[in-house]
């Protein structure tokens, strides 16, 4: 609404008081930046229906989420009916906001919200740049006040409050400790209370208070990972920003709180569906004509209409009202989509009519391990992955591609298990339900890694019942302009990083610990758990990469989907700049087909030698089913050389996605079976994509005796060392990261001991020290051993890991030097790639 200045501004002048701590001089000075102006004096007065808009970085982002702040204010306000809304987006900084395509800026997000009052939360990311960087951040902060005042979104000039990044507080393990951070986040507090008294804005320090609350170590921890809050810390927040903006506030009572603080999240969270929807490519980008803009100006408007209702029931539960139950069926009407399928009539055949019509090389067999006909849940697979028991964990996607306003997502990560040995599926538990869109996960770590668009989660069963009840966003804000594109292909590197990727349109912005990491059109990540650390380990212009796999010596493969293209990791790793892309290599494999899906590489006794270490490729629409070709050294780089189709099939809905070897030694896979697939060419909406099937199959050697699973849940780290000899390397995996959980001191000693043998052969000295990286424990003389080995993929691997030492290791460069003369091109090329990740190659 219009604020009525002349009557606000007496209003302050008769309330008298500061919200500060430190008293501000009573006129300040703008420069080049507006006239002087007085700083505020006094509570912030609020008028009926005023729009109080959050913008700025994730602190902002997740306090919108928990509904705390926005709880307070409408219990001491209610009768003003206020509306709050968050434009927060990860990452963001005063002047840089990447956005997708015709998102439109955060100024008119501002405009189209109407904002009264503009809480902007800053500082946090531009802390890392320390204090060379505090007269740029300031300058910023100047112009930013400028632009939104001359904005005068709600119809005048609109209030601006500055709040200042919280304390990064000292976890503990292998987090940072934040000591000189916080002298830094110290300074740029201050930094930006100047900019608010010299502007006339107001001003909230959570640094000061959040470093007091974390100094007592005693208390509980307030944030998740050192700079994000969890509950408490976002209560304490909360607290104080009322304390700060309003004075004196009466104690809170949170558990009564609770069904408005509730009603709060819930209303935020649809208006995050309007504000930020997946695909937005499609909504209103570059591929929104000819199919979205028959469905999507309707959703959005129907999403509005959630959004108003789910409003005013904050505002009668503010008022000590009891409001019905929230009703959206007259929200909005949705128009009907027609389809434009024009093909065979579609039949969605049996799981054995299906399996009829494969063809496998003479000796193979596929077995369908699980189908929708045995358990609903298993619609739309897209995922899976192997916990320690031996057990198919399996993620659903029947929300895929959009949320639909007013169906609430409900995708589901499953467990599947042959309790009798048959080989097909006897029970099916579901872990995790209510996701949204979920791309892709990992397990380790006691837990579930999630991709929930647009964050990452770390999902956890604490009370054993084999559900997850516990659900915390740990990485905030991938790009999700197209969900197809979105974050996926998990899997695990030996040395502990959790990697995944993402393809073209998208924007990512996701703050660390370690400081911010953005990347545009398409990377790989690597993610530490156990540091904190994020980095982009490929950024490469990418269509769509749905495959990333391993070998045994540590090598990464990534597969492009959209193109067919595959490629060796250490190609395309090279430290890239923002604005930058790595330049174009050709893809490793002579005979690509696309769009491919998952890839593998073969370690199974079970399929015989002549698979080892051939690499595998699904594809989903050109053959519908697996391609196999030799991998062959070939100078630094490999050559993939076409061998045969392992699997092709004649059933259309036939779309076979993620695969990997099993702890049975088979080949397996999930099947999204689906008559339609692609963005393109259908509508999002084609009332022909289907919902409800989805299959899980394994490929087995007739004759052959299946590879015997083996338990590593309950193993001791000395027993778990004596799996890393295994001959297959998923079983190696399973274990290296059960080998995660016991402290430190036992499996490092466990470790020891494991490679005095004196049979210890050059592989067992580099899963050793691949350990010891999973645990971050930085071991200048086992890395030398493996450097010096004889062989030299273990030589390569031994780069990958002085890379990911390098910051800690003082003879780094050296080592790197001497590596870049390896007598091997593939160590040279690592070499290579290691140094572009030095911040410089002096001694």
């Amino acid at each position: 609404m219009q604020r009525t200045l002349g009557f606000f501004t007496s209003l302050l002048l008769l309330m008298g008081g500061c919200a500060d701590e430190v008293a501000p001089p009573d006129v300040a000075s703008h420069g080049h930046h507006g006239p002087p102006r007085s700083v505020p004096t006094g509570p912030l007065v609020l008028e009926a229906e005023d729009r109080l808009v959050f913008v700025g970085n994730t602190f902002a982002e997740r306090m919108d989420r928990s509904g705390c702040f926005e709880a307070l204010l409408h219990r001491a306000h209610p009768d003003l009916s206020l509306q709050v809304r968050s434009l927060a987006w990860p990452g963001d900084t005063p002047l840089l906001q990447p956005r997708p395509l015709d998102f439109g800026t955060m100024e008119q997000h501002l405009l189209e919200q109407e904002a009264d009052i503009v809480v902007a939360c800053f500082g946090m990311n531009e802390s890392f740049d320390g204090p060379a960087g505090i007269e740029a951040f300031q300058e910023s902060l100047r112009e930013f006040i400028t632009s939104i005042r001359d904005l005068a979104p709600g119809g005048s000039e609109p209030e601006i409050v500055l709040v200042s990044p919280i304390a990064h507080e000292a976890l503990g393990g292998d987090l940072p400790d934040g000591e000189q951070h916080n002298r830094d986040l110290a300074d740029y507090t201050e930094s930006i209370r100047a900019v608010a008294h010299e502007q006339g804005a107001r001003f909230v320090d959570l640094h000061s208070p959040t470093l007091r609350r974390m100094a007592d170590r005693t208390a509980a921890p307030i944030t998740i990972n050192g700079i994000h809050l969890n509950d408490e810390g976002n209560r304490i927040a909360a607290e104080t920003m009322m304390q700060s903006l309003f004075g004196s506030q009466p104690t809170v009572d949170w558990e009564a709180l609770d069904p408005l603080r509730l009603a709060v999240v819930e209303k935020n969270r649809q208006f995050f569906h309007r504000y930020r929807p997946i695909n937005s490519y499609y909504v209103m980008g570059g591929r929104r004509n000819p199919f979205g803009v028959v469905n999507f100006p309707a959703e959005m408007a129907k999403l509005d209409g959630m959004v108003r209702r789910r409003s005013a029931r904050v505002h009668a539960i503010a008022r000590g009202e009891d409001p019905p139950p929230l009703v959206d069926d007259d929200a909005g009407d949705l128009p009907a989509i027609a389809t434009n399928y024009a093909g065979p009539e579609i039949v969605y055949r049996d799981p054995s009519d299906t399996a009829a019509g494969f063809r496998l090389p003479e000796g193979y067999e596929a077995i369908c391990f699980a189908s929708e006909q045995d358990f609903p849940e298993l619609a739309n697979p897209v995922s899976m992955s192997f916990d320690e028991r031996g057990r198919l964990w399996v993620l659903v996607i029947p929300t895929y591609p959009q949320y639909l306003p007013g169906a609430e997502p409900d995708d589901k990560l499953l467990v599947l298990e042959d309790v009798d040995g048959d080989g097909r599926a006897d029970t099916c538990e579901v872990f995790a339900d209510g996701l949204h869109v979920p791309t892709g996960f990992e397990l380790g770590d006691g837990g579930a890694y999630v991709a929930a668009q647009p964050n990452l989660l770390f999902m956890q069963d604490t009370d054993g019942d084999g559900r997850a009840d516990t659900s915390e966003t740990i990485l905030h804000g991938f790009g999700t302009e197209d969900s197809h594109h979105s974050i996926s292909a998990f899997e695990w590197g030996p040395g502990g990083g959790l990697y995944f990727q993402e393809g073209t349109f998208h924007h990512s912005q996701v703050e660390t610990p370690h400081g911010p990491v953005r990347v545009r059109d398409g990377a790989v990540f690597r993610y530490e758990p156990r540091t904190g650390k994020l980095r982009v380990h490929v950024s490469y212009a990418f269509a769509n990469p749905w495959g990333h796999v391993f070998d045994g010596w540590g090598q990464n493969y990534v597969g492009d989907a959209s193109n067919g293209a595959n490629y060796l990791g250490a190609n395309i790793a090279s430290r890239m700049s923002y604005d930058r892309k790595h330049r174009g290599v050709p893809s490793f494999n002579d005979k690509g087909i696309r769009p491919t899906g998952g890839c593998e590489v073969v370690s199974s006794e079970h399929l015989g030698p002549s698979m080892q270490g051939d690499y595998l490729l699904t594809n989903v629409i050109t053959l519908r089913g697996i391609r196999q070709h030799d991998l062959l050294d070939d100078g630094s780089g490999v050559a993939g050389r076409f061998q045969h189709d392992l699997l092709v099939s004649d059933d259309p809905s036939f779309r076979p996605c993620d695969i990997r070897v099993g702890p049975d030694g088979a080949l397996w896979f999930v099947d999204w079976y689906n008559p339609l697939i692609g963005h393109m060419q259908h509508s999002l909406r084609d009332p022909n994509r289907d919902h409800a099937h989805g299959r899980v199959w394994r490929i087995v050697r007739t004759g052959s005796p299946l590879s015997e699973v083996v338990d590593v849940s309950d193993l001791s780290p000395d027993a778990l060392c004596t799996v890393l000899g295994h001959p297959e390397r998923r079983t190696r995996d399973r274990a290296r990261l059960a080998l995660r959980r016991p402290p430190t001191s036992e499996v490092t000693a466990a470790v020891d001991a494991w490679l005095a043998r004196p049979e210890a052969t050059e592989h067992d000295h580099l899963e050793g020290l691949w350990v010891l990286q999973n645990h971050d424990v930085v071991d200048e003389e086992r890395l030398q051993r493996v450097l010096d080995s004889p062989d030299p993929r273990a030589r390569a691997a031994g780069v990958r890991v002085l890379s990911a030492w390098a910051d800690r290791l003082p003879a780094a460069v050296p080592l790197l030097m001497h590596a870049a003369n390896d007598p091997s091109p593939r160590v040279r090329l690592e070499a290579v790639v290691a140094a572009s990740w030095l911040d410089s190659l002096e001694g």
